[in-house]
């Protein structure tokens, strides 16, 4: 009796499947799937709902999976892509640089690129190698990364907001033989100069002055470049395919010193691909990236569309609010990126004529909070937000692929082992997983926050995770017996902007000018607490743990403690006192965080 109605529920969303204008195939999956997964009549009406919405999903996963497959066969890589869509738009405009109005083709890109893989070459790095490049946002820094990886050698992307200690670290921890850095940031590596391997060979982009250089012992890059060869270097040996390793991009390091995550081909691709097909991207639209090109949003969910489908992108070299909306309009874009605050930050601005007079049909990005979101589409007529989650080196990425605000992704009710996700249950205080009387992890229950993992197959380009340059760093992001027993799943974490330091003061010395002296040499500005609570004693749990839920509960709100709050002001470059005012200026947005 149960398998008969199993049977009509099945043939039941099949017909409903039908009905919404999905294909036979797909219809018979879904179908399956229903049968399969539960037989119960809640599930069917979640399946009904849900179905339109996961079959997309599903659509999108398996072109990007059948894509993988068939570079994988092919023994292609990033560079081999790029190569495919220069021949297709060997003309059209690559990328734009904002600051200079210069504008590169698919083959002057490509070009160049060939440049820095002969001058790579020349300097006796083969495949595996590393270097660094330490620079702000400009096409160049494409060219670097790009031309290094057609012989081989590996890109470290660094934050070029790092200073000292952050910056010695993050040049160490990848093991580069050598670094490429802008002049604007001569100084920073003038700083470090005496903490750097001293083996190690040192470039510099941009108009330094020889005594400059000197001092620094760097050598000028551009004229080397200017006259290599511009011809394809032959191909590296050992040869890399997509799952080789590609470059390294930085964690934020708001919670230690940042991580150097691997980024292989079949990941650049895969992030690049989901963006394109989840958002239902088009060939002749025109990319606004305000975002650092040393970052996966900014380097390959944005410049990854130039590379790998021949899309336009303008490259800004930094985020300007009171500019975007004009040079939307001055380089015809489609679509913008966003991250963070900077859709809030958009909102704050006065009203002028550009908000309303530009193209833009799509911002893609993540962070948007639902209180800003539908502000920000009705203000500016933008009519498709493309949110997504996932940090650089995650297997368990989602995307909002229907429009819902404030959804950051969806995992299938249908057919969830096909991108086997899950929120599991964590404890508020210590972050550790909950586990069952079978030690796996407790799955949430709709409307609960949890933990997002994802299950390990490292045979998976969509499912392997590479992890992080230092292996301990690596094994502290795997849990086992997660689904079940024996498996592996990446944990997800939080290491986006600092928000509150909780500071024990027992002896009430506490001096705030000092402290920002010290974060402002030490830290890079997202690194530095926004908010400080002064307490006379710091809770602890009976294991000796911070307590830290009380402290998150209340938030920086100066009516529920009486310990002393302090706001970063970052304009005034000082901690201030918070009282009601200046809380509820925060709160209303009047405040840049």
């Amino acid at each position: 009796m149960h398998n008969a109605a199993s049977v009509s529920v099945s043939l039941g969303s099949l017909g409903l499947f039908r009905f919404f204008g999905v294909s036979w195939s797909w219809s018979l999956a879904a179908g399956l799937g229903v049968y399969l997964g539960t037989r119960s009549w809640k599930y069917f009406y979640i399946a009904a709902c849900t179905a339109k919405r996961d079959l997309n999903g599903l659509y999108v996963l398996l072109r990007v999976k059948l894509a993988l497959w068939r570079y994988m066969h092919n023994g292609s890589n990033i560079p081999s892509i790029f190569a495919q869509t220069v021949k297709r738009h060997p003309n059209k405009p690559a990328l734009i640089y904002e600051a200079t109005g210069e504008t590169w083709t698919f083959t002057q890109l490509d070009e160049l690129s060939n440049a820095v893989a002969h001058w790579a070459r020349g300097q006796g790095w083969v495949s595996g190698d590393v270097v660094a490049l330490f620079m702000e946002s400009r096409p160049l820094q494409v060219a670097l990364w790009l031309g290094l990886a057609k012989v081989g050698v590996e890109a470290a992307l660094i934050n070029f907001n790092l200073r000292h200690d952050s910056l010695v670290h993050c040049i160490g921890v990848s093991g580069s033989q050598a670094i490429v850095f802008g002049a604007e940031l001569a100084d920073a590596i003038l700083e470090v100069s005496a903490s750097i391997n001293q083996s190690m060979v040192r470039f510099s982009t941009g108009d330094l002055s020889a005594e400059h250089l000197s001092r620094l012992g760097a050598q000028a890059l551009d004229p080397i470049l200017a006259s290599a060869s511009r011809h394809s270097p032959s191909p590296c040996v050992p040869s890399k395919g997509m799952n080789d390793r590609l470059f390294y991009i930085y964690t934020s390091g708001t919670t230690g010193m940042p991580k150097a995550a691997i980024v292989v081909h079949s990941r650049y691709y895969r992030i690049a691909a989901f963006g394109y097909f989840a958002f239902r991207m088009r060939s002749d639209d025109i990319i606004y990236d305000c975002l650092p090109l040393y970052h996966s949003a900014g380097n390959i969910m944005g410049v990854g569309q130039c590379l790998v489908h021949g899309l336009t992108v303008v490259v800004k070299k930094k985020f300007s609010a009171s500019r975007f909306w004009e040079d939307c309009i001055k380089y015809h874009c489609t679509v913008v990126q966003y991250i963070g605050e900077i859709c809030r930050y958009l909102l704050s601005q006065p009203v002028r004529p550009s908000e309303k007079g530009h193209k833009v049909r799509m911002a893609v990005g993540n962070g948007l909070r639902p209180s800003v979101w539908e502000a920000f589409t009705e203000r500016f007529g933008v009519a498709q937000i493309g949110e997504f989650y996932g940090a650089t080196e995650c297997n368990c990425s989602i995307a909002n692929m229907d429009g819902k605000v404030g959804a950051c992704g969806f995992n299938s009710r249908i057919l969830p082992n096909v991108y086997p996700i899950r929120l599991v249950r964590v404890n508020e205080d210590t972050m550790e997983l909950i586990r069952d009387s079978r030690g796996l992890c407790v799955p949430c229950r709709p409307g609960e926050p949890g933990l997002l993992v994802g299950r390990i197959n490292q045979k998976d380009p969509l499912r392997r995770f590479d992890g992080y340059a230092n292996q301990d760093a690596t094994k502290k992001k795997i849990a086992h017996d997660v689904f079940k027993k024996n498996d592996s799943a990446y944990l997800s974490g939080v290491e986006g902007k600092a928000g509150m330091a909780a500071i024990a003061d027992t002896a009430g010395c506490f001096d705030c000018n000092d402290f920002f002296q010290k974060v402002q040499r030490a830290l890079p500005p997202y690194a530095r607490p926004m908010f400080l609570r002064i307490s006379t004693h710091v809770d602890t749990t009976g294991t000796f743990k911070i307590q830290k839920t009380r402290l998150q509960r209340e938030g920086y709100d100066p009516r529920l403690t009486t310990d002393q709050v302090y706001f970063l002001n970052t304009r005034a470059a000082r901690y201030e006192a918070v009282d009601e005012e200046l809380y509820n200026a925060i709160v209303e947005g009047k405040m840049s965080l």
